[in-house]
């Protein structure tokens, strides 16, 4: 039986119109937040170790459900305390929509091709959405509450479809995960490499026990290795460029300590897989190191 095709994808076939809108927006949302690290770092969630957009719309998404349910508890019962609280619930679910649509547009300015096509589809329908939730707000506030439960429910449904397309981008396309969750190596010390085949300032790519590791010198001459492949999206870390004891993504700009693995700069949230590292008779060894 074929694979079913997602609906994100079919759905970004149709926005090829996009293309060219993006390829100018991207540059000029890079740009900007090239200029202010600390606010980068906060939009991504490396300070979070995890990525902040998914976290943030379970906000607008739960407002926007208890809301509804509300609506329909008012139209059964005529109650009005409940309509009350589905005018409160809205209000929250409008306002919280706005961080967890910045840190998206900020996910966003990385991503390339299809999976590019697929979160603009994913932010179209969540505008909808959210004009379609204002409208019901401006309907209750001039009286017009039947008009305004039925502009909430339109923006319920385009917002449930734009969260189907969102979760195809994590667990379909693995967009925001670990790219080296399932990384392994060696368990015991395995020589990978003479000593003397690793210059001071060199970054060198090794497979080891099937894993891509990056190996260097620290600044005082000790070895230290890290997976090569970043976490972020995947990129070579090895073509990356150094700044001391760190390595900056040739890709998207994370940087790590390569001596713990740890982020310094996102949009990376999740640390690099470290190894030990020792060196003996001439020869250098790694072994996997536990957390």
């Amino acid at each position: 039986m074929p694979q079913q095709e997602m609906l994100g994808r079919r759905f970004a076939r149709r926005l090829t119109w996009l293309d060219p809108v993006e390829d100018k927006i991207q540059p000029l949302m890079r740009g900007a937040l090239r200029k202010s690290m600390p606010l980068r770092n906060f939009l991504d969630g490396t300070w979070l170790g995890a990525p902040l957009h998914p976290a943030l719309t379970d906000v607008p998404v739960g407002a926007m459900t208890t809301a509804l349910i509300l609506d329909v508890a008012e139209s059964v019962s005529g109650s009005q305390r409940c309509g009350v609280a589905a005018d409160g619930a809205l209000s929250v679910g409008v306002l919280a929509t706005l961080p967890a649509a910045l840190t998206g547009t900020s996910d966003w300015r990385d991503l390339l091709g299809e999976s590019r096509r697929v979160a603009s589809a994913h932010a179209l329908l969540n505008v909808g959405g959210l004009v379609l939730n204002i409208a019901s707000i401006v309907g209750r506030v001039q009286g017009r509450r039947r008009f305004a439960k039925a502009s909430a429910g339109a923006a319920f449904a385009l917002s449930s479809i734009a969260a189907h397309i969102g979760s195809e981008l994590s667990y379909g396309m693995g967009v925001r995960v670990n790219q080296d969750s399932a990384h392994g190596g060696p368990a015991e010390f395995t020589e990978v490499l003479a000593e003397g085949d690793l210059a001071s300032d060199e970054l060198k790519r090794l497979e080891v026990a099937g894993e891509p590791v990056l190996l260097a010198r620290s600044r005082t001459g000790t070895p230290m290795a890290i997976a090569a492949v970043c976490s972020h999206a995947g990129g070579p870390l090895e073509e990356g460029e150094r700044d001391g004891d760190r390595v900056i993504c040739p890709w998207h700009g994370s940087c790590f300590e390569m001596e713990t693995g740890e982020v310094v700069n996102g949009p990376a949230v999740f640390a690099q897989p470290r190894y030990e590292t020792r060196v003996r008779a001439g020869r250098i060894a790694i072994r996997r190191a536990d957390r």
